[in-house]
């Protein structure tokens, strides 16, 4: 069998004496994406916290690429890379420079090719090199989410991890911004996706979990989820 690009094996974390994962197991295949879901509050951000070393883990064992994880900085380096449920943009920086910060890593390592991994960012988001200028704070919401995306891509990960990217925006932006996972999955980019979007996310990801107080309560392939009665009547059939 093949080892998972991610694997998670009985995580547990939270906030301070408060645990919030107990127990959360999962994988995510290389170049898959894989979804976790479910309502506010069960756990989703602060697995993504976990996971990234951004939060300290009380139990269990996150491992990448077949090595435990160490620190964020060199999680990173190795090719993990969070997109933030607040995108956390520089709003007082131009889309551009945004977009060049995500290359820092890269540029560390010794690469040099910063124009040509914008140009790749502006194919896929024409509109932010229509506003490549414009101070990052000016954007729409659904602008800020593609400089988020743009900014992570910027690193040629191998493993994209996003929180929530349809929070807040709009149902066309939803459509686009989906449009756009699935294309870069296409490309055998390795995705573990947190999204409150049920139904969007079982449309685009091949495998799902779906997470409620903090523990695993369904999983499997993503269509044989979204025909589950129990995540039909609880998660879908209120959806648009």
């Amino acid at each position: 069998m093949t080892t998972p690009l991610l694997h998670i094996d009985g995580l547990r974390a939270g906030y301070g004496k408060v645990e919030v994962l107990h127990g959360v197991s999962l994988s995510v295949p290389e170049g898959r994406m894989v979804a976790i879901v479910g309502p506010n509050g069960a756990g989703k951000t602060t697995l993504m916290g976990a996971v990234m070393g951004l939060l300290p883990r009380s139990g269990g064992e996150v491992r990448y690429n077949g090595s435990g994880v160490g620190t964020t900085e060199a999680l990173v380096a190795s090719g993990a890379v969070l997109v933030p449920e607040r995108r956390a943009l520089f709003a007082d920086m131009s889309v551009e420079d945004n977009l060049q910060l995500g290359f820092y890593v890269r540029h560390r390592a010794g690469e040099r090719d910063i124009q040509q991994s914008l140009r790749e960012v502006f194919a896929i988001f024409p509109r932010l090199q229509e506003r490549r200028r414009q101070l990052a704070g000016t954007l729409s919401g659904g602008e800020r989410q593609m400089l988020a995306l743009g900014r992570a891509l910027m690193a040629r990960p191998k493993l994209l991890l996003l929180d929530e990217p349809s929070l807040g925006l709009a149902p066309l932006i939803v459509r686009e911004i989906f449009r756009v996972l699935a294309d870069l999955r296409a490309t055998g980019l390795s995705i573990l996706l947190v999204e409150q979007n049920v139904r969007a996310a079982l449309q685009v990801s091949d495998y799902g979990y779906v997470l409620e107080m903090g523990e695993i309560a369904i999983e499997g392939p993503s269509a044989q989820l979204a025909g589950d009665a129990r995540v039909v009547e609880t998660y879908l059939g209120l959806k648009r």
